[in-house]
């Protein structure tokens, strides 16, 4: 292994330096130096392991082997593109431990971090770090503060793989999209205005087809790669073990889905979570939730998954994300799973947690403008796009509440396209009056879209059917949100032989019949027609379509599976 001359002193090939920005003033909690005692606390959590000067500990595209706490000696952080350029992140020294989110789960490092000098130090693999944050409450707060704050300093340094396309190109905005709601750093550069564009294409042979470019810190370049490529490539699906047995294999990362994660893993279950594209589901998209209980100045849908997600990784869950399940059966009274990636999981329990999928409007053609200039959620990615253009927003419901306040701060115009009367029906008083009191925004109320047009680049304009007035408009646009509502995401069930109401969403509560056990109970509230398969969240029929309520389907959900694993346990006695 070919390591850089960072003797001490020394300074990095090509080495910038960046500012933490908003993160500035954190520092002390970003890099806090433990005490004698701290250190003594951890040591039976870890074991002693050291290097030479120039030495790399760990490196990035790498599986590090854990938490380092460096005893002795002097460390330099650092990034690493797949060009060799590298970036300053920090230097350690006595007392400071060095790792971030990457290693809580053993996922391969964002980071190289080479010894200045020889160095002492501990090392706490990722399960036993799991263990030391909860056996120690207040050091663990520490640590999980620290590795929280610098996976954010490494995304607003953009430190990660290059992203190389269009702006506005739908596949680099999906790209994109997929990166940020997984908490994953990247720097992303206009291949048609960036002048470093024109270094990093140098040399290369590519065509429209090829782009977005992605250059992986691995040194791999991948074209025009969906985000299942790009997961794989980065290293964040997981390979799980095929003989181990889970209590509960639970598909959907949404508030209902991590809810479950959370409370499972903290009474010593041993759980699976997967979603096939990032933690928090619709939920996941919402620019600002302010109705949630305990936020009374509102969290994004973002944030709050990505702390349920945070919490899941502390209490052991196993995520596989992006991690999709094609399809479930139950065995012996276990069920198998099979993943995308041709990998199968065992366990004991499952709960539905799939959610929903988008809507999409059923017009002709509609399908040839999905992701060019069509959106089923608005964050901050989105708002760039739209900065100081004319919108069309389609929807009434909360979400796309949230998405018009959110929006109106970008966008020049908003158009709210509703097939109501009005908004009192569907919407919060406290979103409605916040709309009314917005400038640039306006309701179309009994409006229908009718038509989409578009050109090369994408939409262009959309056709308007103004049903009380039994008038058409054309509305120029080049950008349109869909808030329009969602069906329910049930196809893996297929062969399941779960029992699904006239809508696809799952039943719920209901008598066993054939699938009945010998002992005469009703079945859990939660529990689906399968013995064993729970159902949480908007994918459960009759469920109310809000985060609390899918957060307490996931807190129930669990009680009931104890209760499910203790009878089959005595029925197995």
């Amino acid at each position: 292994m070919n390591t850089p001359d960072l003797s001490a002193g020394a300074a990095a090939p090509s080495e910038l330096e960046i500012p933490y920005s908003s993160l500035e003033y954190r520092q002390h909690q970003m890099f806090p130096r433990l005490s004698a005692a701290e250190i003594q606390s951890l040591r039976r959590f870890a074991r002693p392991m050291s290097f030479k000067a120039g030495e790399l500990i760990f490196e990035t595209g790498h599986v590090a082997l854990g938490l380092f706490v460096l005893l002795h000696g002097r460390v330099r952080i650092y990034s690493r593109d797949s060009f060799g350029r590298t970036t300053l992140v920090t230097e350690h020294e006595d007392g400071h431990f060095m790792a971030e989110m990457a290693q809580l789960s053993g996922k391969p490092a964002l980071i190289d971090g080479v010894a200045l000098t020889d160095v002492e130090t501990l090392v706490i693999e990722p399960d036993r770090l799991r263990a030391l944050i909860v056996a120690d409450a207040q050091l663990g707060e520490h640590i999980m503060r620290a590795l929280i704050l610098r996976r954010l300093g490494l995304i607003e340094q953009r430190l990660g793989p290059i992203i190389v396309g269009n702006g506005d190109d739908a596949r680099l905005v999906a790209l994109q999209g997929f990166l940020r709601r997984n908490a994953y750093p990247a720097m992303v550069i206009d291949a048609r205005s960036d002048p470093e564009a024109i270094t990093l294409l140098g040399g290369m042979t590519t065509g429209a087809g090829d782009f977005p470019l992605v250059f992986c810190p691995n040194g791999s370049v991948l074209r025009a790669p969906d985000e299942a490529q790009l997961a794989s490539c980065l290293g964040l699906v997981p390979t799980f073990e095929p003989s181990h047995v889970y209590d509960v294999a639970i598909v959907g990362a949404g508030p209902a889905g991590l809810a479950a994660a959370v409370y499972a893993a903290t009474e010593g279950l041993s759980v699976a979570v997967f979603d096939r594209r990032a933690p928090g589901g619709q939920a996941g998209a919402s620019s600002r939730i302010e109705n949630y209980l305990g936020f009374p100045t509102g969290i994004s849908g973002q944030a709050l998954a990505a702390r349920a997600f945070q919490q899941a990784l502390k209490f052991g869950a196993h995520l596989a994300i992006p991690g999709k399940v094609l399809d479930v059966q139950r065995q012996d009274g276990i069920f198998l799973l099979s993943l995308f990636d041709g990998q199968r999981i065992s366990a004991r329990t499952v709960v539905v947690a799939s959610g929903a999928a988008y809507r999409k409007p059923a017009v002709p053609g509609f399908q040839s403008f999905e992701g060019r200039g069509t959106y089923y959620w608005a964050s901050t990615i989105e708002a760039r796009l739209v900065k100081g253009q004319d919108i069309v927003l389609m929807g009434g419901g909360n979400s796309a509440g949230q998405a018009v306040v959110f929006l109106a701060n970008f966008a020049r115009s908003i158009r709210v396209l509703i097939r109501g009367e009005d908004l009192n029906a569907s919407m919060s008083k406290y979103l409605i009056d916040r709309i009314g009191s917005l400038p640039n925004v306006t309701l179309c109320t009994r409006c229908v879209l009718r038509g989409i047009d578009g050109d090369e680049a994408g939409l262009t304009q959309l056709q308007i059917r103004h049903e009380d007035e039994g008038t058409d408009e054309v509305i120029a646009t080049r950008h349109l949100f869909l808030f329009i509502g969602a069906d329910p995401e049930t196809d893996w069930l297929g062969s399941s032989g779960v029992e699904l109401d006239n809508r696809g969403f799952v039943v719920t509560g209901s008598a066993r019949g054939e699938h009945g056990l010998t002992e005469a109970s009703a079945r859990f509230p939660l529990e689906t027609s399968v013995p064993g398969m729970f159902a949480v969240g908007d994918v459960r029929s009759e469920s109310a379509k809000r985060v609390a309520a899918a957060v307490g389907d996931g807190a129930a959900v669990v009680s009931q599976i104890h209760a499910y694993l203790s009878r089959m346990a005595r029925a197995a006695a």
